[in-house]
């Protein structure tokens, strides 16, 4: 019989979960929802007798959170210099699962000032060194492309691996060096939208549009990117988070996004249309 908070979380059955990755884990003691990885059916830190693990699963079933999970899987080997490790790989007919090892640290914080922001560049500036593993190759980046001017969306494509899901809770500092979590759908793009993904999370936090580039100049594709494809970008991404936020006018986050994008996009000197 497993602790009452086993069935619990997240779902009345996830019982079965547990004793699929029980041959991982050995007998489980506590497991402690996380907010990380909301693209996922379970997130949980788990403490067991194999040691802590972070487990991350969803229902084995077609759709983007199985294809979710196993893009973080097939990457995993190539970000391990930035990001917790995979440990172990489960599943049946119900469940797929990834045990990932534990990192200590907290969220990242973005605002103007914050002594983590030169940890912050540098994990960014370090996404673009990743090797380009041979299974993101069919993974082009295309999320911005229907927002773009026509003719622009070739601007974004490129030979580097992207996180793109770049936000604070993502990027967790610990006490001697920062890791990025939560690989949910990395693709193949240019090298500088991750900085600029960056950029905008700052402007959300509180910087000048000419601030926040100001720290992405810590980043070498951001220095060596075409301005014109940066221009193009931020006028893809604000009408992406404004498209986002008039569909979901209740959702704070979207709107500060919103606003985010067009603070840039107005530093930039391009407009919404």
């Amino acid at each position: 019989m497993q602790p009452e908070e086993l069935r619990n979380i997240n779902s009345p059955d996830t019982e079965t979960l547990w004793a699929l990755v029980h041959p991982h884990t050995g007998d489980q003691y506590d497991v402690r929802p996380t907010g990380r990885g909301n693209g996922s059916d379970v997130t949980a830190l788990v403490e067991c007798d194999n040691g802590p693990v972070f487990v991350k699963a969803c229902r084995n079933r077609p759709g983007g959170r199985r294809a979710s999970l196993i893009r973080e899987r097939l990457v995993n080997p190539s970000v391990r210099a930035v990001s917790p490790a995979l440990r172990w790989q489960e599943e049946d007919d119900t469940w797929m699962a990834l045990g990932f090892e534990v990192v200590e640290g907290r969220s990242a914080d973005f605002a103007p000032g914050s002594p983590d922001l030169f940890a912050v560049v540098d994990i960014v500036g370090r996404l673009g060194e990743l090797p380009l593993p041979d299974a993101a190759q069919t993974w082009q980046e295309n999320r911005w492309d229907r927002f773009s001017d026509e003719g622009n969306a070739r601007l974004f494509e490129g030979e580097t691996l992207l996180f793109t899901d770049i936000n604070p809770d993502n990027l967790v500092i610990g006490n001697e060096r920062a890791w990025a979590v939560d690989w949910a759908w990395p693709t193949r793009g240019a090298a500088f939208i991750d900085p600029a993904c960056l950029v905008v999370q700052l402007v959300a936090a509180g910087h000048s549009a000419e601030s926040a580039e100001s720290w992405a100049v810590g980043c070498t594709a951001w220095t060596e990117a075409d301005p014109r494809s940066v221009d193009a970008f931020a006028a893809a991404t604000l009408r992406m988070n404004c498209a986002f936020a008039e569909r979901a006018p209740d959702t704070p986050w979207l709107s500060a996004m919103a606003a985010a994008a067009q603070a840039w996009a107005a530093h930039r000197g391009v407009v919404r249309t």
